[in-house]
């Protein structure tokens, strides 16, 4: 037997046993450095688009050999997630709801696809007693999407997803490097064309050009950061807790795509769209118990919470009066307080004018003041000067 011949079936061996375990896609590429990636990071964050969150040295984000010693080759999975809900409950008067984002749904992704990613490393293994493997989902120093498309997965989007021809955009990645010399897939040659309907649908103009994303204008990144969110955003948040899906619920690829075959990744209807004055006045371990097995919750409770005060005063809700009120006196985070203040100024009545008047004379955070006074004008058409 030809060494190739035996490569080719030990890749053989590890995508049926990838089917066994529920991987819905998986793909092969080579381990070498991805030079083009590289250039458009450096350009990305010479413009200030980054959000943070990703790994700062490029040079391990390009240089899969920097992450596995000896490494030759790279496993792609997708695993596919749904994108509807059986019987979601109804935002009502009085009783509003907020969403989150499909990739939220359910078990939090990255055990789900450790877990696969695991199984896969083991099986490896026993196949070859002498490979070594290294997985990432996510949070790994490798572009889980640049991995993906060279592997014949899906190509990245205008909207900065990774599409797949089976699944849409609707599929979590993942990627498993080895120094076993696995034949490569072929990358997949469709594309986007002319089509344009994410770039203009995004509600904060953040996908600047097909495939750009500039991460701090995006409303998936503005529902995590856990700092004030800018004016020009807030109205724009909607009702969305966390996460942002219009990119990718415009896009014609996924039109009638719903994947409903992972039971770890169903939605409860209550956790993903929930109502949102209780939210306001859960405690830690209420948030753990209701979020906390979910991707939602890893930046932990206080995002969550802006992001419902905001979605209250999308609504207009009267009846959140109170409680917001209760934040701008009590709570000792000066966000809360302040974005409390905001949606007071943003929903009105008489009971708010005289709640921030009271506060304006009492905070002694600047930052909080600000946000009152921001309230008082919009209620009053004037600037509080205190």
């Amino acid at each position: 037997m030809t060494q190739s011949t035996y490569w080719e079936q030990t890749k053989q061996a590890i995508i049926q046993y990838a089917k066994q375990i529920g991987i819905d896609k998986i793909g092969f590429a080579s381990a070498d450095p991805f030079v083009e990636l590289k250039q458009r990071l450096m350009e990305h964050r010479q413009r200030g688009y980054e959000s943070g969150f990703e790994e700062p040295d490029l040079e391990k984000r390009t240089e899969p050999g920097l992450s596995l010693s000896g490494a030759q080759s790279l496993i792609a999975i997708a695993i596919a997630y749904p994108s509807k809900m059986q019987n979601p409950p109804k935002s009502q008067p009085g009783a509003y709801r907020g969403i989150l984002s499909r990739s939220a749904w359910g078990t939090d992704y990255h055990h789900v696809l450790r877990e696969k990613l695991d199984k896969l490393a083991q099986f490896i293994r026993q196949l070859e007693p002498h490979a070594k493997t290294e997985s990432m989902v996510d949070t790994g120093a490798l572009s889980d999407r640049a991995v993906a498309e060279r592997a014949g997965i899906g190509w990245v989007g205008k909207n900065c997803a990774l599409i797949t021809p089976e699944f849409g955009s609707w599929v979590f990645l993942g990627e498993l490097l080895t120094n076993l010399p696995l034949p490569p897939d072929t990358p997949v040659e469709e594309g986007c064309g002319d089509c344009n309907l994410c770039v203009d649908a995004c509600p904060t103009g953040a996908l600047v050009q097909g495939g750009q994303l500039n991460a701090q204008k995006c409303i998936a990144y503005l529902t995590q950061v856990k700092d004030f969110i800018p004016d020009e955003y807030r109205g724009k948040i909607g009702n969305r807790l966390y996460g942002c899906d219009t990119c990718q619920t415009v896009c014609p690829k996924n039109r009638g795509r719903h994947n409903a075959h992972q039971p770890a990744l169903q939605p409860d209807p209550e956790v993903a769209k929930p109502l949102l004055l209780p939210i306001l006045s859960m405690s830690n371990k209420q948030f753990k118990q209701t979020f906390g097995h979910t991707s939602a919750a890893w930046r932990g409770k206080k995002p969550i919470q802006r992001n419902a005060i905001l979605a209250l005063a999308h609504f207009k809700d009267k009846t959140a009066v109170p409680e917001l009120i209760r934040l701008l006196v009590n709570d000792p985070r000066p966000v809360i307080r302040g974005t409390a203040a905001w949606a007071l100024g943003k929903i009105g009545g008489e009971e708010a004018v005289q709640a921030l008047a009271q506060a304006e004379r009492n905070e002694e955070m600047p930052e909080v003041v600000t946000e009152i006074r921001k309230g008082l004008e919009m209620l009053t058409g004037t600037m509080s000067t205190g």
